[in-house]
């Protein structure tokens, strides 16, 4: 991805950004579905409550049955029966198959897909990669795994655009790593899904080998930087795959937020990120983009996003 910075619809380097879409510019109903995964606490949570409350009708999905029965038991509490749950793993193939079965039969139709399941093991100043293959399997290969599955339950029509959101990370930025061959390859005008695989299992025998840390990968979260690499750069594939075929592929950071995943330290709430992913996911059809990385900007006057290219 190029450091070159757009908005969502004007020239200028970066704009302020209303955190609701106004009614004028709603283009959804109560027929409109969403899948949110990872989505029993944290900015999963935050997003299908702020779904909900705009009239989206939205698919709660976590990999523990009992903590994502009490996240619908509490947004339900808050009046948002427009949710429900469905258990889901998507570091589990089979589950994603059950799950995408269930799917099929219960509503058939998909609207928006927000793949927001993602883990790290490591505290904040901590870098370990024992569980490296696990945060592979969860943040990156789970992600393509689900969306493949989905993809052809997206709703079909010539003035519809359908709309997968990738919450991603800064951490995985190009500029993060830095083994010159990689970094070309990923820059590629003609980077495959096959290309991306075979940089995550570069790095993946390079942790067996306990030569990773040689190897130009990033220096921060490694193992979580390069599954979020990868994330990224999957969604400039499949945004290119379906360009002008009504589909919107984008990836979000939503920046240092608060959550267990940061020990609960972080400049803002999952409910101000979800705020921010939730209007980018709902843009008017005519305005919202696709391959485009978004890195949300929290400052003392204004919610700023820039869209790197």
């Amino acid at each position: 991805m190029e450091s070159k910075e757009a908005t969502i619809s004007s020239p200028s380097p970066s704009r302020s950004l209303s955190p609701a879409p106004t009614s004028r510019r709603r283009w959804w109903s109560e027929d409109t579905v969403a899948i949110v995964t990872g989505a029993n606490k944290g900015i999963g949570f935050a997003v299908a409550k702020r779904m909900a409350e705009l009239g989206v009708r939205v698919i709660l999905t976590a990999r523990d049955k009992e903590r994502g029965g009490k996240a619908l038991e509490a947004l339900r509490a808050q009046g948002l029966h427009s949710v429900v749950f469905s258990c889901l793993d998507v570091s589990d193939p089979a589950s994603i198959k059950s799950f995408t079965l269930w799917f099929q039969k219960a509503y058939a139709v998909l609207d928006i897909l927000v793949n927001n399941a993602a883990v790290s093991f490591n505290d904040i100043n901590e870098n370990s990669v024992e569980h490296a293959e696990t945060v592979m399997k969860t943040n990156f290969y789970g992600s393509k795994l689900l969306t493949e599955a989905l993809l052809p339950m997206f709703r079909r029509s010539t003035s519809y655009v359908g709309r997968i959101l990738n919450v991603s990370s800064r951490l995985g930025s190009l500029n993060k790593l830095k083994n010159p061959s990689t970094k070309q390859l990923l820059e590629s005008e003609s980077l495959s899904e096959k290309d991306i695989e075979g940089v995550v299992s570069l790095f993946l025998e390079d942790v067996k080998s306990g030569r990773w840390k040689s190897q130009g990968w990033p220096e921060v979260w490694t193992d979580y930087s390069v599954s979020k690499l990868a994330l990224n750069s999957y969604t400039r594939v499949l945004a290119k795959q379906y360009e002008g075929r009504g589909m919107s592929v984008n990836s979000f950071c939503p920046g240092f937020t608060q959550t267990s995943m940061t020990r609960c330290k972080g400049d803002h709430t999952a409910d101000d990120a979800a705020s921010v992913g939730v209007r980018l996911a709902l843009l008017p059809p005519e305005e919202i983009p696709t391959g485009k990385f978004f890195l949300w900007v929290s400052t003392s006057s204004s919610n700023v996003i820039l869209s790197k290219l």
